[in-house]
């Protein structure tokens, strides 16, 4: 077990965590960044980004995630590439539990971020990376000439499937209901899309196949009729859920497990901190992330001056 204290622990690699790491480590403050995949998060599986300040032609998502993985270590980050399992009171600090063993922090900043929600339907799991997606980034080129369905009526969905007709002879986005909730200038690119067609009223029931996704049992919620379509594969874009499970009984979540914050993203653990899409009330943007793990990290360093 580790025996060091480092002033600042943070937890998770996305936007926030990241922007986090950036202020803590150039406020002289020794930092430890957890990480269980890559830095990034969800934006370094994004294709575009076209929203975020300073990039007119917009960016692409890795190259943005890895210009401030870099900028990060700059000035002093330490990045582990461990899951934390659990985190948990030691002797006035705080006791970063992983895999690998144990770290101590002074202070602790939660930016775990969300993962992507499933359907939760019949053979989702057993073909996932058969056909079944999650992220369009990774798995279009797999569908060059193949006709897809995408699940979703969100930004999310739309501009995924906006990105997989480069590659997709065919999406038909599925809706459960008659109206889309993404925002009108998506709306309008996806519906002024040829290779872009809707099904509305209608959800997916049960994904069917062989080795691979071959059809979809598809239920349309207003007549109750089933209808079976063949598709080369699905696109899943229906929401996140927070990555909590290590703080769960720690801090306070709410219902969903979104980790609940007042001023300054302090949580209900003084000298815990959270940002990005972890935290309840996110709002699902990098540049909202970014500037919330700047709030914590300046929020961490002020209760470290208050608690010398």
């Amino acid at each position: 077990m580790e025996t060091n204290v480092c002033d600042v622990a943070i937890i998770g690699g996305g936007g926030a965590g990241l922007t986090a790491a950036l202020y803590t480590s150039r406020a002289n403050l020794s930092t430890i960044l957890f990480e269980k995949l890559m830095p990034g998060g969800q934006i370094a599986s994004t294709d575009l980004v076209e929203n975020y300040p300073g990039f007119p032609e917009g960016v692409l998502g890795p190259d943005i995630a890895q210009k401030m993985e870099t900028q990060a270590k700059r000035y002093g980050t330490q990045f582990l590439y461990e899951e934390v399992k659990e985190i948990r009171r030691k002797d006035g600090n705080f006791e970063i539990v992983t895999g690998e063993g144990g770290h101590v922090a002074r202070t602790v900043i939660l930016a775990m971020g969300a993962s992507f929600r499933r359907l939760g339907v019949p053979n989702e799991k057993e073909f996932t990376g058969k056909g079944v997606s999650y992220c369009a980034t990774c798995d279009g080129a797999f569908f060059k000439g193949k006709e897809i369905f995408v699940v979703g009526g969100g930004d999310s969905a739309l501009q995924e499937g906006i990105f997989l007709t480069r590659f997709a002879s065919k999406v038909t986005v599925v809706h459960r209901r008659d109206q889309l909730r993404a925002s009108p200038i998506l709306q309008d690119r996806a519906k002024a899309n040829a290779k872009i067609h809707f099904l509305w009223d209608t959800v997916v029931d049960r994904i069917e196949g062989g080795k691979r996704v071959e059809s979809v049992l598809l239920k349309n919620v207003k007549r109750q009729q089933t209808s079976s379509l063949k598709t080369d594969g699905i696109f899943i874009f229906i929401g996140h859920d927070p990555a909590s499970a290590c703080v769960k009984g720690f801090v306070e979540t709410d219902e969903k497990g979104y980790v609940v914050t007042g001023g300054n993203c302090a949580t209900s653990v003084p000298g815990v901190f959270a940002a990005g899409e972890v935290r309840r009330g996110a709002v699902w943007q990098l540049v909202a992330a970014c500037g919330e793990g700047c709030e914590a990290a300046l929020a961490a360093q002020d209760h470290l001056e208050k608690h010398k």
